[in-house]
């Protein structure tokens, strides 16, 4: 009797272990899914932000940056959102994202004043190779060679696409390799940044506009646009004030934008995803605008770039989907030993 009882309670212990297995297979898949979801969600968000923001101008960034500061700390005040209050640590935590953001922005503004647009592009998708580059030093992560083979084909259709423009500027160049520079760092350093405590989404976003803020008003002071824009005659013009509140916020979105792709995503397929968007620009631009000059190694050039692009973000979200098979819980094995004096017992 003492044996039945026993196998009795060894089947039901199996049983037990068979269904925590089950439902433990079904959290992993579940989580894998989400993880997916929000990959490709959070960079769709990113895409599509950027594209429709692209006709808001550089210059207003430090109103950006306002905005950004403003709608956080009344988020934080309501208990909306949560973030690391500002102490000592929290300069040493941030930086350097703040001067590499100025960088960015400042050599940006150079270069596209010195260079061709089909130059410029070109010259702007080496950030791509770049923050590969970085990410694979900095971070210490490793890329598939067809996520490799897919970069170097984006550079090489961004090469096809300029060469029937290979005006050369010496500044103009230096300004564009340094944005590139500028622009790789920020996206690796902002992943770098998100995972450390404290700080979060909110607080990388939040601290990085309240430091740039500050030589960014000093600068348009210095430079007299500050006293332009607080002399401006359309703050009178309701319909004026709407567009510039609507691109204030619109300037936060596209930041926050940003940080919620780099967080659920590497810092290169936020890039991707910004060079497509530029592509897909570039492609609307040839129908509406009238200012693009049509040439079969342009146009080949930029296929060749939203190809490797596309091919680049299927490999990189159907990875996540893959794997999703290849998740196989630990699964406790429970060994059943039945000895001589059971078997007498029974």
């Amino acid at each position: 009797e003492n044996g039945v009882r026993k196998s009795e309670t060894t089947c039901d212990r199996l049983k037990e272990v068979k269904t925590e297995d089950t439902e433990t297979n079904m959290t992993l898949k579940d989580e894998v899914k989400r993880a997916r979801l929000m990959k490709f969600a959070s960079a769709a968000f990113y895409a599509f932000c950027s594209f429709f923001i692209i006709v808001v101008s550089l210059v207003y960034v430090s109103r950006n940056w306002a905005a950004t500061i403003i709608i956080l700390y009344v988020a934080k005040m309501n208990k909306a959102i949560h973030f690391q209050d500002f102490d000592k640590s929290i300069p040493g935590k941030i930086f350097p994202l703040p001067l590499l953001y100025v960088g960015n922005h400042v050599s940006g503004l150079g270069g596209t004043q010195k260079l061709s647009l089909p130059m410029f592009t070109v010259l702007r998708k080496f950030t791509i190779l770049l923050t590969m580059m970085m990410e694979s030093r900095i971070l210490r992560k490793s890329f598939a060679p067809p996520l490799v083979c897919s970069v170097l084909a984006i550079v090489v259709g961004a090469l096809v696409a300029a060469s029937s423009d290979l005006s050369f500027n010496a500044e103009g160049y230096t300004f564009v390799l340094l944005n590139d520079v500028f622009t790789a760092a920020s996206g690796v350093y902002t992943k770098k940044k998100l995972g450390m405590e404290g700080l979060g989404k909110y607080g990388v976003l939040f601290y990085n506009a309240f430091i740039i803020i500050i030589p960014t008003v000093l600068a348009s002071a210095y430079t007299g646009d500050l006293e332009k824009a607080l002399t401006f005659e359309g703050w009178m013009s309701v319909t004026f004030v709407f567009y510039f509140l609507l691109s204030c916020v619109m300037g936060f979105i596209l930041m926050y934008s940003i940080i919620l792709c780099s967080y659920y995503n590497t810092a290169l397929t936020t890039t991707v995803v910004g060079a497509i968007k530029n592509v897909a620009v570039m492609y609307i631009g040839m129908f509406i605008g009238g200012d693009y000059i049509f040439s079969w190694t342009n146009f080949i050039g930029l296929n060749i770039c939203i190809s490797a692009a596309l091919i680049y973000s299927y490999i990189t979200f159907h990875s996540s989907g893959s794997s999703e098979t290849n998740v196989k819980p630990a699964e406790d094995k429970l060994s059943i030993h039945i000895t001589e004096n059971h078997l007498e017992k029974t």
